[in-house]
């Protein structure tokens, strides 16, 4: 079969890398040395909801998972476009890495669940002192990572992105299709 793709100069679709996640605070730390960015502790899970009880079930099984024991509060909302955003907010106190791993459980989740095709991307959300803020968002079917800085209404600031990506580069795995560093203007959680 590899033949015939590479006949028809089609190739094999990245695998999601999940674990990838767990790479954050490593560039949460490089982030706020290079650029003055600190993590703001919300970080939210996009996915496209499917029809029926198994999916509501688990929707409603990951929300408890997350609130059990103290966990951060979850909020879920929905976008112009159909996905459902699914927002965590934990305290700066309790630190980047207990956010992450709450979104990690949240793709795992969906993923183990079968749902892993209905995964569109996560973000985590990152300010400066000037009140800049900039996401890291991770896109799941690529199993990479870009910056999106907004500017307001439906302008971002590419140079800051650039300059993001640069900075962080060697502790994520940067997408290097810029085409494909989209926009998620009015995300929940930024």
């Amino acid at each position: 079969m590899s033949f015939l793709r590479a006949l028809l100069g089609r190739s094999k679709p990245a695998r999601p890398d999940l674990d990838a996640l767990f790479a954050l605070p490593s560039a949460a730390v490089t982030l706020e040395a290079a650029a003055g960015f600190t993590p703001t502790g919300t970080g939210s899970v996009a996915f496209r909801a499917a029809e029926g009880k198994a999916f509501a079930d688990l929707e409603r099984e990951v929300t408890a998972l997350l609130d059990a024991d103290g966990g951060p509060p979850v909020e879920t909302t929905a976008d112009d476009y159909g996905y459902t955003w699914l927002v965590l907010r934990s305290s700066t106190e309790s630190g980047i890495s207990d956010l992450v791993t709450d979104v990690h459980a949240v793709n795992s989740s969906l993923e183990n669940a079968g749902f892993g095709p209905s995964l569109l991307c996560s973000l985590t959300a990152f300010a400066d002192a000037e009140g800049r803020t900039v996401a890291l968002v991770y896109l799941y079917k690529r199993g990479t990572f870009y910056p999106f800085a907004p500017l307001g209404g439906q302008r971002r600031d590419n140079a800051l992105e650039l300059q993001v990506a640069a900075a962080i580069g060697g502790d994520l795995p940067m997408e290097q299709d810029k085409s494909r560093w989209f926009p998620v203007y009015g995300a929940p959680g930024l």
